[in-house]
């Protein structure tokens, strides 16, 4: 019996399947010479044979039984490359997904454990197997996942969330956190480790630094003139109370018109706009710590090294190219020729 069990959609993001397939094969080379076993794995669909994925791809399945006998692997749904609420509907109204949905149910009620990323976590919405549960996905559709599972604590901030015998991560590329997370679980932190060393995976423990406001609102327009209020204000940071009053609104309907649109407060959106300016400035710019922190309001470099430990799981040295940390001084120091 394998592993795991790579459960393929029709139409599924190419590159989801390919990281979970390719970091499984580098994992079975790997581990003979770690003395750590090898894991085993199998591709299947609900229709078996060839499958069509995006980009014109395609991949070899063995298909599902008719009825889920006991299955000891656990079974993983790779990305599905969904990007709206729209195309997530299209895609859960066709014949083929409700049956992999249903397959998935039935391996979880018969004990299985699963896992899946990105748009993938919504077969496992589907399969009702959030519900009381925290999960994470895409950080521009974890509203929608709000949305649909209302009693499923959604952290859009998290690339990794496990959760008894559910685990779900974020953005498709965080296929490939899910698999080292999956991995460590099965053979061990010095195979997840040697495999992180070997392809040059670094380690990501959150969605948060790459969260862009605006798309994360879908679009929505009002979003959009706040966001771009609020960084042309900078280093002053607008009070809710003044915004609600420039946009004609009370602070409450401000409050739940933001929380509609991107599952935040208010009062999220603008620290997040002050992060994403910080971190384009340390990237960007020769400025140094307190120059930058400075520069979005903070009154000194500490607040903004806090934020970007807190949202971004590093301190902002982290995001400075061709600098290094002079840690006896607080600030960066060029490297030298």
């Amino acid at each position: 019996m394998s592993d795991f069990t790579v459960l393929v959609l029709e139409g599924a993001f190419a590159a989801s399947v390919a990281a979970t397939v390719s970091i499984l094969s580098a994992a079975s080379k790997l581990a003979p010479k770690l003395g750590v076993p090898a894991p085993s794995w199998r591709l299947a669909s609900v229709q078996g044979g060839t499958l069509a994925l995006q980009d014109g791809l395609s991949v070899s399945t063995v298909r599902l039984a008719d009825r889920a006998d006991v299955d000891g692997s656990l079974w993983i749904v790779p990305g599905l490359g969904l990007d709206s609420s729209w195309a997530i509907r299209q895609c859960f109204g066709r014949e083929d997904t409700q049956l992999a949905v249903d397959a998935v149910r039935q391996h979880a009620h018969a004990g299985g454990s699963v896992a899946a990323s990105c748009s993938g976590v919504f077969v496992l919405q589907a399969a009702g197997l959030l519900a009381g549960r925290r999960a994470t996905t895409a950080w521009w559709l974890a509203h929608e996942l709000q949305r649909l599972a209302p009693d499923c604590r959604v952290d859009a901030d998290r690339m990794v969330c496990a959760d008894g015998a559910v685990v779900t991560a974020g953005a498709a590329f965080a296929q490939i956190d899910l698999m080292l997370h999956l991995l460590r679980n099965l053979s061990g932190k010095v195979l997840a480790d040697a495999l992180s060393r070997a392809l040059l995976i670094d380690g990501r423990q959150a969605q948060a630094p790459f969260i862009v406001p605006e798309v994360y609102a879908s679009g929505d327009d009002l979003i959009g003139r706040l966001v771009a209020r609020v960084e042309s204000a900078l280093p002053h940071l607008p009070k809710v109370g003044e915004l609600a009053r420039e946009f004609c609104m009370s602070e409450r309907t401000l409050a739940r018109y933001v929380k509609r649109a991107t599952g935040e407060s208010p009062m999220a959106l603008l620290q997040s706009v002050r992060q994403r300016r910080a971190r384009v400035l340390l990237e960007s710019s020769r400025m140094t710590v307190e120059q930058v922190a400075s520069a979005v309001g903070y009154q000194d470099a500490t607040a903004l090294r806090r934020l970007m430990l807190r949202v971004a799981g590093a301190s902002p040295s982290r995001f400075r190219p061709g600098l290094e940390p002079n840690f006896a001084g607080g600030r960066l120091a060029a490297d030298k020729p």
